[in-house]
């Protein structure tokens, strides 16, 4: 059969969400104010800016001539089908964030979504700063971890001076909370 008359098929990759871990099933897209607001911005810059002067790109491309080895074209279409994979993801996530402002629980000493958190391993010594950010939103090099994540799971709820038990590949460790903080209200 001709490459022609293969189907694309983009349900997979739509999936994947550029290398984005999935929600788990059921539950939610939490989300800050600030980075609902970032992919808001991304996918009207995709949408307004970027898409249309690819689109123009491609139709000036197609104008042509010879399509199959116009590398303008060719490249186009690719660059169009990731602009476009990437609108649906972020229109899918968009729809379904439960944007969730931290700064009501400033001042609390319980940890919550969006509460930076200070603990300690306590087999090592060793203190840690994390962040607990959206799915979408969390940056491992900055100190924001997702708040799915295995770390995230062991320290929500708990409280300042508690012990918590963090299930790990190497084994099961205590941590004990620090300090908890939120942003103050603006």
């Amino acid at each position: 059969m001709s490459k022609a008359f293969t189907r694309e098929t983009d349900a997979e990759e739509d999936e994947e969400g550029g290398g984005l871990p999935p929600l788990p099933p059921g539950g939610k897209n939490y989300i800050t104010p600030q980075g609902y607001a970032r992919l808001r911005a991304e996918l009207l810059q995709l949408i307004d800016d970027e898409r249309p002067k690819v689109v123009e790109v491609v139709h000036w491309a197609a104008s042509n001539g010879d399509r199959s080895e116009n590398g303008d074209y060719l490249y186009g279409k690719k660059r169009l089908r990731e602009i476009d994979r990437r609108i649906r993801f972020l229109t899918k996530r968009l729809e379904i964030a439960e944007v969730t402002d931290p700064t009501l629980h400033h001042g609390h000493d319980q940890v919550f979504f969006g509460a930076t958190v200070s603990y300690v391993e306590e087999d090592t010594g060793v203190e840690r700063t994390v962040t607990i950010m959206g799915i979408d939103e969390s940056d491992s090099a900055q100190g924001q971890v997702s708040w799915i994540s295995p770390i995230a799971r062991a320290l929500l709820k708990a409280r300042e001076g508690d012990v918590v038990k963090l299930v790990t590949p190497a084994g099961v460790k205590e941590v004990e909370i620090l300090k908890v903080g939120y942003p103050a209200p603006q």
